[in-house]
């Protein structure tokens, strides 16, 4: 109530300011007793006027008794002469025009502006906090219970992640439980991962299992234009964290603000570094932060600042993957946890053929297979719209409305199918499955090939293979068309850029041996990689040319033999591509390998096989023990003395 009446003294005050200064502006000289010009003339002559003043064609002026009048006057040229002989004081003024009201509202405007905009600041402090002032306040929002509540439910194919992260529940629902035994928990949880992976959602999720308040805040959030906001904010935010603890912290991105220290471009004066020096010191400073605990997320922890990342202040560093095979099958099972599915939907087949999804592409890949469903009227999400999905996903949206002459056509067949060869008659290659000449964004055609297994390390002999089919395309463009095309443009470029990471980084080159060679220069401020700087000789540039030079162009002729040894397969696939323009892997093989189909892949044996559960065990021994029992009583039978023939015994 005290701040409203304040707000109406002071419009009452600035409203009787504007009508005072209107009035002044606008007031005349106050004249009384207007009389007649003859009555003047009258009074002139029998001396009664003292003093006149002269406007133009107006005339004021005083009597002898102190009595003001006025009277207008007509263009008399004797009229001067008379009041001078009547020894009457004369003054006399030019004409002015009295300005009107909307000459003096522009005349005024300028300052009646400076005026509301002051009011409008002072409003603007004195309420709502001090929103005019609010820039050094933190921009965390607390969640409350309107919000929606996640648990680790929600989060799947991260379990390792789930366990770290459980603890820090743990303490804050019994931190007895630790600190008897001289534990201290974490201060600081950095989660790092690709994206996609599921590290805000993971963050979520923890709030939701803590029941304590949880603040949230984006990196990009601390900083502005105005130099020490980014601190203040980072005070703010702090404060409110120790008037709620315990509780929880989440920044996201954190390398917005927590990029090294002394690349920036304002030196240590750089608003950026004094939000990051800020944040150092409310995690790890004079001051304690018992119950704070900061969880933040970033996908580049290679450009956090050390100081960060010591311990003290984010002590324990959480690695959000890609998920596996399992994991791929988890997270769809969650997404797809409200979705209606057909029989002929496998989510472990479907987990098997996305290999390297992460969890966002995996979410999105159930949202796009339920929008195509919706699109054809079905009442559930069948495989047809998964495989779709997934197709659209890894190749684009099919652009069947791209024209495409005969020959090119032809052409894209030959070059797909030289892929396609080449990947099924080399052993050891991931499979293939499927091929289309149909244009799929960027692309006229496609080979699309799945591993079957979870791929971490490559060795030298995939690698090999892999540049053997992207020679492919371009081998057969010029065995059966006779001519070069532009379609073998990012082949190549594929193949010339691992062969010389075999070469410069791996170490895969007999020649130079398991050496790397140029040493990456990376931008901190930026973020970026700015080229590689050259950290050896000429005569070495030169033998790593002819290094790369040699694996790509074996392999070139590699394919070459190939294709040339199975031309007429090469010439069925392209004509199948031509007439149906997909093809699965089940058509390719019956091309290729006609009834007798592909030959069987040698199994290595594994040098660590997984040892059998327990009750598998017992299962196998006892019926090992059966069927040893069954063996011994069939033994025993064929051993005892046949029974005689009554018909014998009678004749004996």
């Amino acid at each position: 109530m005290n701040q409203l009446y304040k707000n109406i003294a002071m419009w009452i005050i600035i409203i009787v300011a504007v009508v005072l200064m209107f009035s002044l502006l606008s007031q005349k000289d106050k004249v009384s007793d207007k009389i007649v010009f003859s009555d003047f003339v009258t009074a002139v002559e029998k001396g009664e006027v003292v003093e006149v003043m002269i406007r133009g064609s107006d005339i004021s002026g005083k009597f002898n008794d102190g009595k003001v009048f006025s009277t207008f006057a007509p263009n008399d040229p004797e009229l001067v002469g008379k009041l001078k002989s009547k020894g009457i004081k004369i003054s006399a003024e030019p004409v002015v025009d009295t300005p009107g009201i909307g000459m003096i509202f522009v005349q005024w405007f300028p300052m009646l502006l400076l005026i509301g905009i002051w009011v409008f600041f002072m409003r603007q402090m004195q309420g709502g906090g001090g929103k005019a002032m609010s820039f050094g306040k933190s921009k965390a929002k607390q969640l409350n219970k309107d919000d929606k509540v996640y648990t680790f439910k929600d989060v799947a194919g991260i379990d390792e992640a789930k366990e770290e992260v459980r603890e820090v529940i743990d303490f804050l629902k019994d931190p007895k439980k630790f600190t008897k035994l001289g534990g201290r928990i974490p201060k600081g949880v950095l989660l790092v991962g690709s994206p996609g992976t599921g590290k805000t959602l993971l963050a979520k999720a923890i709030a939701g299992e803590a029941g304590v308040p949880f603040f949230t805040i984006s990196g990009s959030d601390f900083v502005e234009m105005f130099v020490g906001v980014g601190a203040s904010r980072v005070r703010d935010l702090f404060s409110q964290g120790k008037k709620s603890a315990p509780c929880l912290i989440f920044i996201d991105e954190i390398d917005a603000v927590g990029r090294h220290r002394g690349a920036g471009l304002g030196g240590g004066h750089d608003e950026r570094e004094q939000t990051l020096n800020q944040l150092l010191v409310e995690m790890d400073g004079f001051e304690s932060n018992e119950g704070v605990i900061i969880i933040a997320a970033t996908n580049r922890p290679d450009v956090l600042d050390p100081a960060l990342l010591r311990p003290g202040r984010f002590d324990r560093t959480v690695i959000i993957p890609k998920p596996d095979l399992n994991g791929r099958a988890e997270i769809l099972k969650v997404h797809s946890a409200k979705t209606p599915l057909g029989d002929d939907v496998d989510l472990d087949v479907i987990a098997r053929g996305t290999p390297g999804f992460s969890g966002a592409d995996l979410s999105n890949l159930v949202n796009e297979a339920a929008l195509l469903a919706a699109s054809r009227d079905k009442k559930c999400l069948e495989k047809a719209e998964f495989d779709e999905a997934k197709d659209k996903l890894l190749m684009g949206r099919e652009r069947r409305s791209m024209i495409i002459s005969d020959a090119e056509k032809e052409n894209t067949a030959y070059h797909e199918a030289g892929h396609t060869l080449v990947a099924r008659l080399i052993p050891g290659t991931d499979p293939i499955h499927k091929v289309s000449i149909i244009p799929r964004g960027m692309a006229l055609g496609l080979t699309q090939q799945l591993p079957i297994d979870e791929r971490h390390t490559y060795n030298r002999e995939y690698l090999v293979n892999e540049i053997t089919i992207f020679m492919g395309g371009r081998v057969a463009e010029e065995i059966v068309m006779k001519q070069m095309t532009t379609g073998a443009g990012n082949d190549i470029e594929r193949a010339t850029e691992m062969a010389r990471k075999m070469v410069c980084e791996w170490g895969m080159s007999d020649k130079l041996g398991p050496l790397t060679f140029g040493k990456k220069d990376e931008h901190v401020f930026l973020g970026m990689d700015m080229g590689n700087r050259e950290d050896y000789s000429q005569e070495t540039a030169v033998l790593i040319d002819s290094e790369i030079r040699r694996i790509v162009n074996e392999n070139y002729d590699r394919a070459k033999k190939l294709l040339t040894n199975n031309l007429d397969k090469l010439h069925g696939l392209a004509a199948e591509l031509i007439e149906k323009e997909v093809l699965d892997s089940d058509e390719i093989d019956e091309i290729i390998f006609g009834d007798e189909g592909p030959p069987k892949k040698v199994v290595r044996p594994l040098l660590n096989k997984p040892k059998a559960k327990p009750e598998k065990k017992q299962k196998e021994k006892k019926k090992k023990e059966e069927t040893k029992k069954e063996v011994e009583t069939e033994k025993s039978k064929d051993d005892s003395p046949a029974s005689e023939d009554p018909s014998e015994e009678d004749v004996n």
